[in-house]
């Protein structure tokens, strides 16, 4: 199990706290820090079942700078949202929790948490 955090994100503390509290296993990945490829965003986003808009952060000053508003939202787009992700880390929505049935859940709730450590695979 592996979650994404912004250490500065009051979710992402939410979520580490609910995670240590059930005593789950599992590894910080600081994505600002550790940014994440395009690859393993395309990865992350087939274990969650979405589509890159789905996790852009549409409010942050890069996504207001690069006018993702703007773009389409469809399949011959999708590769220019995920450079986008992979360029400017701010925009990808936290925490991320991949869970070990290889499926990953945005943990934004204490259920959302829950639910990734339900999935034991």
């Amino acid at each position: 199990m592996e979650i994404w955090i912004n250490p500065a994100c009051s979710k992402c503390r939410s979520a580490i706290s609910l995670l240590d509290a059930e005593g789950a296993d599992y590894t910080v990945r600081r994505y600002l820090e550790d940014v994440p490829t395009e690859d393993e965003i395309r990865d992350v986003l087939d274990r969650l079942g979405l589509e890159p808009w789905d996790i852009t952060r549409t409010q942050e000053a890069a996504a207001k700078e690069l006018g993702v508003k703007e773009w389409a939202r469809d399949a011959s787009s999708r590769e220019r949202w995920i450079t986008a992700l992979a360029e400017h880390p701010k925009l990808i929505q936290r925490p991320i929790i991949t869970a070990q049935d290889g499926t990953a859940v945005v943990a934004r709730t204490d259920e959302a948490v829950q639910d990734a450590l339900s999935r034991k695979g």
